[in-house]
C-alpha cells in the first residue's frame, strides 16, 4: 500500500468514476484502475461497486476512503509543517462552504488569504447543507468548513464569525401588503424603515429546499409570527434565486452581496422586521491544523479581520 493508491481511491470516490478520477489526479485511467485493483487485492475487499459508467462505494470502501482521507490529510499537514519555516511557500488549503456563503464572506476571506500567501492554492467544495459541510470536515475532505452555527458535531471545533442578515428582494413595483414598492428607494440602507415581515409573508416566495440554511431561517421567522411560507418556486441552485426574482417568479431572501446584485438588476431590496439573521462560523477538526489552515483561521477570526481592515489589505 502506498500514498498514491490512497489518493487514487479518494479521487474515484470524489469524482464518481474511474475516468473522472483519473483526470482529477492527472494520470491515465488504465493506470489508476490497475492501482486501485491492486489495493483491493491487497486488502481483500472490493472498494467500489462498478455500475456501468459510474461507481458506488461498497461498505468496506466507505471505511477505507474515510481512513484514506485522514491519512492524506495528515501527510499534507506534515509536508506543510515542514515548509512552514519557508513562510507557506506551497501546498493547498481545502475548504467546504454552504453555497450562499461562497460569495459573502468566503470570497473576501480567500482573497485576503491568497494575497498574504500567494503560493498556497485553495480548493473550495460545496456542501448542500450544514450536515454536508460538517461531514466533509469530519472525513478530511476539507480541513475547514464555513457554515451556519450552531452545528451538532461534538467531535469538531466551531468558531463564530458574524451574524449575517438576509434581505427581501422582489421585482420592482411589486405590491406588498396592498402598497406598491415602486416609490421605495432601491436600497437596504439601515436608515430606511424596515418592512414588517407579515406584509410579504403571503407573497409567492422563491426558496431553497427544506433543510437548507436560508430556508430554515425564513421558516423559523414566519413560524414565530404564526405564519407559513407560500412557496412558489423551490430551487436548489442558490445562484438562480436573483434571476428568478428579476424574472417575476416571486420574492426571495438573500445576503447583502446578492441583494446588491439584485438591486443593480432592477429589483427592490427590503430590510425586514423582524430581521432574518443566521449565525456564521467555521468548523475544523481538533488538534493542530496545518499551517495554511491555522493562518486562514486567524485571518478569518473577528480580530484578524479587524487588523486586515485597518491595514487596508
Amino acid at each position: 500500500m502506498d500514498l498514491r493508491q490512497l489518493e487514487y481511491v479518494v479521487a474515484v470516490a470524489d469524482e464518481g468514476g474511474f475516468t473522472a478520477g483519473a483526470a482529477a489526479v492527472h494520470v491515465a485511467q488504465p493506470s489508476l484502475s490497475a492501482r486501485v485493483r491492486g489495493l483491493e487485492r491487497e486488502l481483500g475487499v472490493e472498494l467500489f461497486h462498478r455500475l456501468g459508467r459510474g461507481v458506488r462505494l461498497s461498505p468496506a470502501g466507505e471505511t477505507v476512503v474515510a481512513h484514506a482521507r485522514r491519512v492524506l490529510g495528515e501527510v499534507a499537514a506534515l509536508r506543510a509543517t515542514a515548509a512552514e519555516a519557508a513562510g507557506l511557500e506551497g501546498g493547498r488549503l481545502d475548504l467546504a462552504a454552504l453555497p450562499t456563503l461562497a460569495v459573502d464572506p468566503l470570497a473576501s476571506l480567500v482573497g485576503r488569504f491568497r494575497r498574504a500567501h500567494p503560493r498556497v492554492g485553495v480548493r473550495v467544495t460545496e456542501g448542500a447543507d450544514v450536515a454536508a459541510v460538517v461531514e466533509q470536515v469530519r472525513t478530511g475532505r476539507a480541513e475547514v468548513g464555513l457554515t451556519e452555527l450552531p452545528v451538532t458535531a461534538p467531535d469538531l471545533i466551531d468558531v463564530g464569525l458574524e451574524d449575517q442578515q438576509l434581505y427581501g428582494i422582489l421585482p420592482a413595483q411589486t405590491a406588498i401588503g396592498g402598497e406598491s414598492t415602486s416609490n421605495r428607494r432601491q436600497s437596504a440602507n439601515t436608515e430606511e424603515p424596515a418592512v414588517d415581515l407579515r406584509r410579504i409573508a403571503g407573497a409567492p416566495l422563491v426558496l431553497t429546499p427544506p433543510g437548507t440554511s436560508s430556508r430554515r431561517v425564513v421558516e423559523a421567522a414566519l413560524a414565530a409570527l404564526g405564519l407559513e411560507p407560500v412557496v412558489a418556486v423551490e430551487v436548489a441552485q442558490r445562484e438562480a434565486i436573483v434571476p428568478l426574482v428579476l424574472a417575476g417568479a416571486g420574492v426571495g431572501f438573500v445576503p447583502w452581496a446578492q441583494a446588491e446584485a439584485a438591486r443593480s438588476g432592477g429589483a427592490t431590496v427590503l430590510s425586514l422586521d423582524p430581521p432574518l439573521v443566521r449565525h456564521i462560523g467555521l468548523v475544523h477538526r481538533p488538534g493542530r491544523p496545518s499551517p495554511a489552515a491555522r493562518v486562514f483561521l486567524e485571518l478569518a477570526s473577528p480580530a484578524g479581520r479587524a487588523v486586515l481592515s485597518r491595514s487596508g489589505r
